[in-house]
């Protein structure tokens, strides 16, 4: 019978560890074993192991600390040292054996309810610590970057690397040691009041006990004061002026902070004097003190005494008396941002552009000009390269290679699977993942063409068909840029024609990516974590099959790395081999000191960030789907920590293979951030930056802003070497003339050898002659009969005309704007380059070549070099149409 009775109770017991097993298998230990062959597939188990050691150790240890910290003080304090009853109680207790009981129970019983009290409250403090134990990690691998801040003169590896760290730690060990603080006291108390009959004084083991326990809260309270020092750095109150401290903070909070350090300890001893003797009980030296440190406490939260400072000493003469602050956010932002090795170029602009006209009309100068633009180019590509409807072109990337025994610029992108184009009766279970499973070839197209021609394929079809010498051994797309799900690749079924041209079997997958399906125990277990039943079932899954997951390039860095910020543009780069894709990753700080912090969200996990280096280059196998990482700027203590921290994940530069080190680019997110900082910043005098008469602003054309884009120029260096840059216009703020032209690029100006090495160099106009910006030059082409009359014609044609991104290139001493004119069918949609226009001062030239558009400035400029054309003047040539 009573079996019976507990039946039911065995059988819920048995229910509730099963279902706890369960969801402790599918969410721990299958995702462990999944992701420990995921990364083995990649070569990278040991990364995996450290990894998880790291995360658990530096948690576990933490959570182990508080837990000792808070069992010990419990311990101590259940040991008797609060019990000071008088003899006769004691003897009293102890005849009849009930103090003994009490004491017995009190020590032994008590530990029953302090250790999970312990346990929990160690948990509660060391949460934070879980959440930042990546912070921890750099804090014991990094090392100092030589660069010193100039307010306190620490190297800043210290603001980004440790004082994260030691806020974190003086916060909870504050926390810790006031919590225990207290409840002791309470413990000792309740102890000293339990038994009756005590002394009024507590026992000395008890008094000891509190003293050190607030000795350790006045040192935490103390370490507090001195971090918030630091926090001066991160100030805001002078923006937009400038950023970081100034009088206020630093003659003013700062002695204040010294100040409050000393009333504390003053109020710490006297109140430890006051509450544990009765021979130095003295109210006034406490008194004194707690007034002090009180009011020191509340003076920085009135605003009387900082106002006053700001209007009297700092407002009547701002640039003098904040000047050597300002100077302090000018030189850590430009640092920060890696923008003070900037190099300045003044150049010169001449009226008459007939010299560099003459000069600059070779045929050679026009071979990378990109008038087709990457926006109306994917159109084009899907329409005309898709061949298949699942395939598609998500982007289209800039690049340049050697073709023809010369550097040209090409557009390029990848042909990837998008299975969600299928008939809906075709999107099933084993199309999507054991024959639709992947992406094939690319194409590639010049930057600079004719209008007026048919597009020219540099590579195309599904067959790789290249007139100019691309050849890839293996042109399939495993991973790329859109959303796959997993593939089981090599199967047991014969696909017919769906990568190649002609309707025969397909090769086998014969790559070295995926994890490894050898047994049906895995088998199963990876139906399981893909929450897919035909896995297991599926007789087309063969032991040699491989399962290929998280084949999305970003997903699959940010799972293997996720303390790496991503270029929003990965890049696909032709080999002889297969196709790789390379990402640009960048690491990031907020708490570079006194550096302004950027309100771009170009990361989402970093909403503000005053420091950043494109410190790694990622190259992904679009074919296995390895990921290799290489170090592209070893200066960046963050990356370097990381990578004592991680031994053998990260590679040197030099170790990459040259035909993917040749396409190494400066990123365009970066060199987007860096000209927004540097718009303000390159005003490097606290004067000039005080006064703000120079900042400048991206240069706007058609109400949008003119970004940065890729451009194959000769500047003439490196004898004559043509370079891969980034150029970005400016202007002045609220003008419309040009002030600057930046060029970042990767090439070694000074040794003019292959070898990495980023730069920017900046093209500064001087103020006597205007240089028409954007604005200025489509205000030129749309006041010109001849093209609006052009234009015009087009339109009653059914096709619509748009305006191209307008290009911008310093060319001697002279300034040339091209923008490509297209005409997009509204039928199908295929944009179609028709003409470019060229302009140099104020002539506009319209016509289907560059090279011809250059000859008609020429000869209107030769023959009227000797006259000054005045601003506003502007004559349009255009070619006349047959249509």
């Amino acid at each position: 019978m009573q079996k019976l009775k507990l039946l039911p109770a065995l059988i819920g017991a048995t229910l509730v560890l099963a279902v706890v097993l369960v969801v402790a298998f599918h969410f721990i230990f299958l995702d462990l074993f999944v992701d420990l062959w995921w990364f083995q597939s990649l070569k990278l188990e040991g990364y995996f192991w450290l990894r998880l050691l790291y995360k658990y150790f530096l948690s576990g240890g933490v959570t182990l600390a508080f837990f000792v910290i808070f069992f010990f003080h419990f311990w101590v304090a259940s040991s008797y040292l609060g019990l000071n009853p008088r003899e006769e109680v004691i003897n009293s207790f102890t005849k009849n054996q009930r103090f003994q009981r009490f004491a017995d129970a009190f020590m032994y019983g008590s530990a029953k309810i302090y250790t999970p009290i312990a346990l929990i409250l160690a948990i509660f403090i060391a949460i934070p610590f879980y959440n930042q134990w990546e912070q921890s990690l750099l804090y014991f691998f990094g090392s100092p970057s030589g660069v010193k801040e100039s307010v306190y003169g620490n190297d800043v590896s210290f603001y980004m690397l440790s004082y994260p760290v030691y806020s974190l730690i003086q916060q909870e060990l504050l926390i810790t040691a006031t919590l225990i603080f207290f409840m002791v006291g309470i413990l000792y108390w309740l102890e000293h009041i339990f038994v009756p009959d005590q002394s009024r004084e507590f026992h000395l083991g008890a008094k000891i006990h509190l003293t050190i326990l607030m000795i350790f809260v006045v040192i935490f309270v103390v370490w507090g004061f001195l971090l918030q020092r630091f926090g001066l750095l991160y100030t805001d109150s002078h923006e937009p002026i400038f950023y970081g401290p100034g009088v206020v903070e630093i003659r003013y909070q700062l002695p204040l902070i010294w100040l409050g350090i000393a009333s504390f300890l003053a109020t710490a001893v006297t109140a430890s004097l006051y509450i544990f003797s009765d021979k130095h009980r003295i109210k006034t030296p406490l008194f004194i003190s707690s007034a002090l440190f009180v009011g020191i406490l509340v003076l920085p939260q009135i605003d009387f005494i900082p106002d006053t400072i700001q209007e009297f000493i700092v407002d009547p003469n701002p640039v003098r008396a904040e000047k050597p602050f300002i100077q302090h956010n000018i030189d850590a932002t430009l640092n920060a941002y890696d923008l003070n090795n900037i190099k300045t170029v003044d150049l010169s602009i001449k009226l008459n552009a007939a010299p560099d006209i003459e000069k600059w009309s070779t045929q050679e100068r026009f071979e990378n000009i990109p008038v087709w633009d990457r926006e109306f180019l994917l159109n084009s590509y899907q329409q005309l390269q898709g061949i298949r409807p699942y395939y598609n072109f998500l982007s289209v990337d800039e690049d340049q290679y050697s073709i023809l025994n010369h550097v040209r610029q090409v557009n390029l992108a990848a042909r990837e699977i998008n299975i969600a184009k299928l008939p809906s009766e075709a999107q099933n279970w084993e199309n999507a993942h054991l024959r639709y499973t992947h992406g094939y070839g690319a194409v590639a197209t010049p930057a600079a063409q004719d209008a007026a021609n048919p597009l020219v394929w540099y590579l195309r079809d599904l067959n790789m068909h290249s007139d100019v010498g691309f050849n890839v051994k293996h042109p399939d797309i495993y991973y790329g840029e859109g959303k796959y799900d997993y593939a089981i690749v090599p199967n047991n079924l014969k696909i017919m024609g769906i990568s190649g041209t002609q309707p025969v079997a397909a090769d086998s997958y014969h790559g070295k990516g995926g994890i490894p399906i050898p047994s049906y125990f895995r088998k199963a277990l990876l139906a399981f974590y893909l929450q897919d039943k035909n896995i297991f079932f599926s007789t087309n899954v063969s032991t040699q099959s491989k399962v290929k997951i998280i084949r999305n390039i970003k997903k699959r860095i940010g799972k293997l790395t996720p303390f790496l910020h991503l270029d929003k543009d990965p890049y696909l780069v032709i080999t002889q081999d297969r196709f790789y894709w390379i990402q640009d990753a960048y690491t990031l700080s907020k708490y570079y000191p006194v550096s302004k912090p950027t309100n771009d969200s170009f990361f989402p996990a970093i909403k503000k960030f005053n420091y950043i280096r494109n410190s790694v280059k990622i190259v992904v196998d679009a074919f296995d789907g390895d990921v290799d990482y290489y170090i592209s700027d070893p200066s960046d203590s963050l990356i370097q920590a990381y990578s004592n921290a991680y031994p053998g994940l990260f590679k040197n530069l030099q170790e990459m293979p040259e035909e993917l080190r040749k396409h190494l680019r400066y990123p365009r997110d970066l060199y987007y951030l860096q000209m927004e900082i540097f718009a303000k910043y390159h005003q490097q005098s606290p004067e000039l930056f005080y006064e703000q008469a120079e900042t400048w602003t991206l240069a706007n054309v058609n109400k949008k802003d003119v970004l940065p884009y890729y451009q194959t120029v000769n500047f003439g260096n490196c004898n004559n070497k043509e370079e891969f840059v980034l150029i970005n216009p400016m202007t002045p703020i609220n003008r419309n003339n040009l002030s600057m032209i930046g060029a970042a690029g990767v090439q070694d100006q000074s040794t003019c050898s292959a070898a990495y090495k980023p730069g920017i160099t900046v093209y500064k106009f001087s103020k006597d002659v205007q240089v028409n910006g954007p604005a200025q030059v489509e205000a030129l082409i749309n006041q010109s009969p001849e093209i609006s009359a052009q234009f015009t014609l087009w339109g009653q044609y059914g096709s619509t005309v748009e305006m191209g991104r307008m290009i911008i290139l310093p060319m001697g001493n002279s300034i040339l704007y091209v923008q490509p004119v297209y005409l997009t069918s509204t039928k199908t949609k295929i944009p179609e380059l028709s003409r470019v226009i060229v302009s140099i001062g104020n002539e506009v030239v319209m016509d289907t070549t560059l090279w011809s558009a250059f000859k008609r400035l020429k000869q209107t400029y030769l023959k009227d070099a000797a006259e000054s054309i005045g601003p506003g003047t502007s004559r349009a040539i255009v070619e006349p149409t047959s249509k």
